[in-house]
This record gives structure tokens, C-alpha cells and sequence, in this order.
């Protein structure tokens, strides 16, 4: 009755902003864009309730929509959101690289343990055995032209290629 048919104008947006403002430094500006958005929304009806209410206002709801921020807030906001995500990413990259790090390490210890037990099982008497079979390989073959029966020092036959270009 003493506000006028223009109450709106008068009593609900004076309230309202005053109420905007307040909560501005109770809540980041990134939850308008996130889950924090009904919390604001559930506070704005709580504080609109407790101001209007006394005057015979009933607020049933408050939505927030079409939410405009200054050009620089929102460029800010945004940057904020993507540095977060591309520190989220790079700590996936991170841990994968470690989990690969992990893998080849384990790898290199199966190859250092394979080696291991591999050169136990050389000796010189295999080697030169080894030698002798592939020697006689060399002459049953059909290929071969010449084979030289001898020793280079190394307890291993001398094989002369067939176009004469030395030992091997």
C-alpha cells in the first residue's frame, strides 16, 4: 500500500541488487558458471525472503539466468577455467609419462636379468664349439668353395670367402 503500483521498480530491484552485491564476496564469480550456481540462488531467496518478507512480499523462487559480467570479469573467468583445465591435463600427462617410466623400468630389468643368466651359460668351450658346428655347416654346403681349417687365436676357425676378399 505505501509502495505504489510501482513496487517493483521501488522495493524488489533496489533489494535485489543490494543483495547481489552482498553475496558477491561471499562466493567466487566462477560459481555462476558451476554447481555453485544453486547454492547462489538458494542464499539470493534466503536473503530477498528475509528483506521482503516483513513488507508482505512472498518470493517463491529466485533463478538465475542470462547472468551478464563485465567483458574483462568473464575474459578473467574463463582464462582461470582454462588454465585449470590445462593443469588437469598436464597432471595426466605427467602421471601417464611416470607410468610409462615405471614400465620400461620394470622392461630393463627383465632384459638385465635375461642377460644374466644368458651369459652364465657362455663360456669359451660353448663358443668354440659353436665355431665348429658352423665350420662344418661351411663345408657340407653346397655354396662354399673353400673352407680353411686353422686358428686365428681366438679358438674359431678361419673362413675365407669365396671371392678371396680375406678372413672373417
Amino acid at each position: 500500500k505505501t509502495v505504489g503500483a510501482d513496487y517493483a521498480r521501488v522495493l524488489l530491484e533496489p533489494e535485489a541488487s543490494s543483495a547481489v552485491r552482498g553475496l558477491t564476496s561471499d562466493y567466487e564469480t566462477k560459481a555462476l558458471y558451476s554447481s555453485g550456481r544453486t547454492m547462489i540462488q538458494d542464499y539470493l531467496k534466503t536473503e530477498l525472503t528475509t528483506k521482503l518478507g516483513p513488507r508482505g512480499i512472498i518470493i517463491e523462487d529466485v533463478l538465475l539466468k542470462d547472468i551478464l559480467l563485465p567483458e574483462q570479469l568473464s575474459q578473467s573467468i574463463e582464462a582461470k577455467v582454462q588454465a585449470e583445465q590445462d593443469a588437469a591435463r598436464m597432471e595426466f600427462v605427467l602421471q601417464k609419462e611416470r607410468q610409462e617410466a615405471e614400465r620400461k623400468k620394470i622392461e630393463a630389468k627383465g632384459i638385465s636379468d635375461f642377460q644374466q643368466i644368458v651369459s652364465q651359460g657362455i663360456s669359451p668351450e660353448l663358443l668354440k664349439w659353436k665355431g665348429i658346428e658352423t665350420t662344418q655347416m661351411f663345408a657340407e654346403s653346397t655354396n662354399t668353395k673353400l673352407v680353411i681349417m686353422g686358428n686365428d687365436g681366438n679358438g674359431l676357425p678361419v673362413i675365407l670367402s669365396a671371392d678371396g676378399d680375406g678372413a672373417s
